[in-house]
């Protein structure tokens, strides 16, 4: 339900961001996740930052936000080690509502999009807020008149299926799903291999609790038990993953562009797949687990780059909201692989993994546009 509740509600605040302003949306998004979840406000955000980056920088500043993305991961999973075991899950959801709440408070420090002002026609706006930036950066803004049109038609699902960008829309949504698909398989299979505790495709010795009625067909094997304190310093050593290759990912995709990259990085995470199922020790699956951390996460940095980059700022956050909608669909298919179909075998789990990295790999690498060095659109 979490998932399907981003998936609608990812597509509808990039329409209404695309029509009434990213500043807005991203207000409300926060006010929504402080209730329910952070994750409708990380598009609106991404977004914002994305406007006001110059064309040189933004492949090394956008994929830093993954610091502050691990630093969130990193201490729910330690608060989770101290609050289930003592008062439960409840308090533990509870609690990390919090900063969501109190950082409502830092949006009167956050200006709407320059670029997003323009395109209504909201010059003065505009002009007011960069003439901010120019005083924080202690320069001044260049002589002449910002001159825009006004687009009345904003945020228009037909616009992303026009000829210009219907092979780039179709080839990302496939990317956003596949990407999604594994990176929760990922964190699914993790919890799943240490639940079970399962080395080398064998089955463990703990107690397997069975649930269900009378019948014998009604039955089914539970492997649930409480996490020791060695599984939680493995989630945080698989987490840290998430960073690992960030300095590479960011010269990848300054160097090498973001569609070879982001295939480079998919055909990666399908070999690690694949590794997964070599008889290995503990540490051996922890290191596999690290890996394919750092991969999962160098994908969806640059897709999320890719997207907001691709698309003119009169659909931007449109573009991004639907593929981060259909991004929900693999997110919603992946525990049925890992935790269902794992159950019964783990080759062909993380071979099925593996084949949709491999598409998503080709897909990437036959991008029809490749925004590196490119600015961004204003216009269609």
């Amino acid at each position: 339900m979490v998932f399907f509740g981003y998936m609608v509600f990812s597509i509808l605040f990039g329409l209404l961001a695309d029509r009434y302003g990213r500043w807005k949306i991203l207000l409300i998004s926060f006010l929504w996740g402080a209730y329910f979840s952070l994750l409708t406000s990380f598009a609106p955000s991404l977004i914002i930052k994305t406007e006001f980056l110059p064309t040189k920088y933004r492949g090394y500043m956008l994929p830093l936000s993954q610091v502050f993305w691990l630093a969130g991961s990193l201490l729910i999973i330690g608060l989770a080690s101290v609050v289930i075991p003592t008062i439960g899950w409840r308090w533990l959801i509870r609690i990390a509502s919090i900063p969501g709440i109190i950082l409502i408070m830092a949006f009167k420090f956050i200006p709407e999009s320059a670029r997003f002002n323009v395109s209504t026609g909201n010059t003065q706006a505009a002009v007011a807020t960069l003439e901010h930036i120019a005083k924080m950066n202690c320069s001044v803004m260049p002589e002449g008149k910002l001159v825009e049109p006004v687009l009345e038609k904003r945020g228009r699902f037909a616009d992303l299926l026009d000829a210009k960008y219907l092979r780039t829309t179709l080839q990302i949504w496939v990317i956003w799903l596949g990407i999604s698909f594994a990176y929760y398989g990922v964190i699914l299979a993790s919890a799943e291999l240490l639940e079970r505790d399962l080395v080398c495709g064998s089955k463990a010795d703990s107690e397997v609790v069975v649930t269900g009625g009378d019948s014998g067909e009604s039955q089914s094997p539970c492997y649930c038990h409480m996490f020791a304190p060695s599984d939680y310093r493995t989630m945080i050593i698989s987490t840290i993953g998430e960073i690992a290759l960030n300095p590479l990912n960011i010269l990848g995709i300054n160097f090498l562009g973001r569609r070879l990259s982001l295939s480079i990085t998919m055909g990666c995470t399908a070999l690690f797949f694949l590794l997964l199922n070599i008889c290995t020790s503990s540490a051996g699956l922890i290191g596999f687990l690290f890996m394919l951390r750092a991969l999962v996460a160098a994908n969806f940095n640059t897709i999320y780059i890719y997207t907001a980059e691709v698309y003119p700022t009169t659909m931007r956050a449109l573009g991004m909201g639907i593929s981060g909608s259909l991004c929900r669909i693999g997110a919603m298919v992946a525990p049925f692989i890992s935790q269902v179909l794992m159950s019964a075998s783990i080759l062909g789990a993380l071979c099925l993994f593996s084949s949709v990295c491999v598409v998503c790999a080709i897909s990437a690498f036959t991008l029809p546009i490749e925004t590196k060095g490119r600015a961004l659109q204003q216009i269609k």
